[in-house]
């Protein structure tokens, strides 16, 4: 892959623009990696001058994914992944997770940010069991169809599909809907499906509050971003049945008959929510 030099004093691969803030970036960056940029730092200092709880955001996002891929694969005998909008490597990433619960387990990732094309086909070179796809999600039929997917999904057996702070940054509510529709379709009998989103519980209180200012603040680098209600985050799931707890904050989340592990500090305002379904 061809390079070219990047402002902060190295090389970048080709394609990305590394003087344009990246959701992926700026997640990881919000994580402590190192795959990031100035442009993205900046936008980083400025959220979190709004939500200086940013960080623990991230970060209860990968607890829970780390737990909830752990719950498939060791309890509910899940041995086939999806994670869709992948993000920058880090660490404990699906494979890993997946993996570590079963050496047999297969995971795909479908992402179309150059930043995380790049840095994820490198990580994957020695894994013969995981497959990148640069593809973009919004578009589930040119997914769906892609030789990858398709041979992991005709097989029949259960898959798990994970999209973890994607359908946040689809604009449409209703346009969200018929995406996550589309690829619940095309998931087998036993399936799961498993989301976190950002919520706007849009009562007026402190969360209301923090997440509209924030979204005004970053309009210009998102301006597809959309914090949705927990009914709307619900609705994405379609007839699939949601599985205990709930559509709940990421920090009340439990694996199905299972409890809360570890307990956070009481001042963190929820504005992450997660839930995972299951396909009759």
């Amino acid at each position: 892959m061809s390079d070219q030099p990047m402002h902060d004093g190295g090389l970048v691969a080709f394609g990305i623009d590394s003087t344009r803030p990246s959701v992926a970036r700026v997640y990881d960056y919000a994580l402590g990696g190192k795959d990031n940029y100035e442009a993205d730092r900046e936008l980083y200092r400025q959220i979190m001058k709004i939500a200086p709880e940013t960080p623990v955001w991230a970060r209860e996002n990968r607890r829970w994914l780390n737990t909830a891929i752990t719950w498939l694969a060791e309890e509910a005998g899940v041995r086939r992944f999806i994670d869709a909008g992948s993000g920058l490597p880090t660490v404990e990433n699906t494979h890993q997770i997946a993996q570590k619960a079963d050496v047999d387990a297969s995971v795909i990732y479908i992402d179309n940010d150059p930043s995380v094309v790049a840095h994820g086909r490198a990580l994957l070179l020695d894994n013969d069991r995981t497959q990148f796809t640069a593809a973009d999600l919004t578009k589930p039929e040119q997914v769906l169809a892609d030789p990858a997917v398709a041979e992991l999904l005709a097989a029949g057996e259960p898959v798990a599909l994970v999209m973890a702070l994607m359908l946040h940054h689809i604009a449409d509510y209703e346009q969200t809907r018929e995406i996550a529709g589309k690829y619940a379709d095309a998931l087998p009998p036993g399936s799961y499906l498993a989301i976190t989103h950002a919520c706007n519980p849009g009562d007026g209180g402190a969360v209301d509050v923090l997440v509209t200012e924030l979204v005004e603040k970053v309009k210009d680098a998102f301006p597809t971003l959309a914090f949705r209600s927990v009914e709307q985050i619900s609705s994405l799931f379609g007839e699939l049945e949601i599985l205990e707890p709930g559509v709940v904050p990421l920090g009340e989340w439990h694996v199905p008959g299972g409890r809360v592990e570890d307990e956070r500090p009481a001042d963190i305002r929820d504005a992450i929510y997660g839930a995972v379904a299951r396909k009759a």
